[in-house]
């Protein structure tokens, strides 16, 4: 650990990295201690935090200065995993935005030293709401703790601060404290991967789980499909016309019934040069790998990757074709 001077009761000047190694053992410490005192007073939090939510209520995130900044990342963790939460803004909150609160909902409310005038006065306000009140702060004793239904203890012994005074422990206290309630939430309520990805339909995980294997597939009026009494020739031409590296050869019904690709043709080359005039339904292959055109996209890439293929056919549930998926067309949709 760094000295201390005596005198001025600042720790003494470390070289850049120190510093930084530093700042991330104290608040490291600081958490280690957060997780050990972590009880009762949890569980009681999560209680009242689900049944709020259980019966369509919200969370009321509200804070002031760095507290602020850290409620509302937190009511956003919240929010993008299914546990509804909006942020008030304590310095409006007396002046007509004290009406974003309902009955049935829950005030998150942090303060480290729970004695923030801006935010002890609007508690008077709030309990006039048939609401219940969780406090994280650092001081048990506090007014903040007083008014409230249940006090989370974010107390730290020391900010990494080398003055002591910046707010740094204690606001990430705050904030792995927030993010444990939420993600308790998160399994507690059920909230699965496929709710993750409504929530961030633009993201990449929103992508790979809700794109279909037909919003990725070429289209048929796309693919080269052919009749069995098509030549080898025949599929090279709509091959390269329509830039596929693979050609579906169907029934009149539109029924799979093999596939011929670019390296079926470099293959029957090498044994005959004349296979241009070859009929396809002697060197397709037959029975070849699809997919339903209704599952999801992210299905493709085990496909393709366990069946070492670059080319696979889109079918519906009758095994008529419904598209063609090239594995270069999956950088685009951003699967890989």
């Amino acid at each position: 650990m760094p000295l201390m001077d005596k005198t001025e009761r600042v720790v003494m000047p470390m070289q850049p990295l120190e510093r930084a190694r530093w700042v991330i053992q104290i608040e490291q410490e600081e958490l280690a201690k957060l997780a050990s005192r972590l009880g009762n007073d949890f569980l009681q939090a999560l209680r009242l935090a689900a049944e709020t939510l259980d019966r369509g209520g919200k969370i009321v995130v509200l804070g002031v200065g760095k507290s602020a900044h850290i409620g509302a990342k937190l009511a956003a963790t919240l929010t993008s995993t299914g546990s509804r939460a909006v942020v008030l803004d304590s310095l409006h909150a007396l002046h007509g935005d004290l009406g974003i609160v309902s009955d049935g909902d829950l005030v998150l409310a942090l303060s480290y030293s729970g004695e923030t005038e801006e935010l002890t006065a609007i508690l008077p306000a709030l309990k006039r709401f048939s609401i219940k009140i969780i406090a994280m702060t650092g001081r048990s004793s506090s007014t903040l703790a007083q008014w409230s239904d249940v006090a989370l203890d974010t107390s730290v012994s020391r900010e990494a601060c080398p003055l002591g005074l910046a707010p740094t422990s204690s606001t990430t206290a705050m904030l792995a404290l927030g993010d444990a309630l939420a993600m308790v939430l998160l399994e507690q309520r059920g909230f699965k991967h496929e709710d993750f990805a409504k929530f961030h339909p633009s993201g990449r995980l929103g992508r790979r789980l809700l794109l279909k294997v037909c919003d990725v597939a070429r289209p048929p009026s796309s693919a080269p499909v052919l009749a069995l009494k098509a030549t080898v020739l025949d599929a090279v031409r709509e091959m390269t016309n329509k830039r596929c590296g693979a050609a579906v050869i169907t029934d009149n019904d539109g029924l799979v019934l093999g596939i011929f690709t670019q390296g079926d043709f470099t293959r029957c080359y090498q044994e005959d040069s004349l296979v241009g005039t070859r009929l396809l339904e002697d060197v397709m292959t037959r029975n070849p790998i699809t997919i339903h055109a209704d599952a999801p996209a992210v299905e493709i890439l085990s496909i393709i990757e366990r069946r070492r293929v670059d080319d696979l056919i889109a079918v519906d549930s009758e095994g008529r074709f419904r598209g063609l998926v090239d594995s270069q067309d999956l950088a685009r949709h951003q699967l890989v």
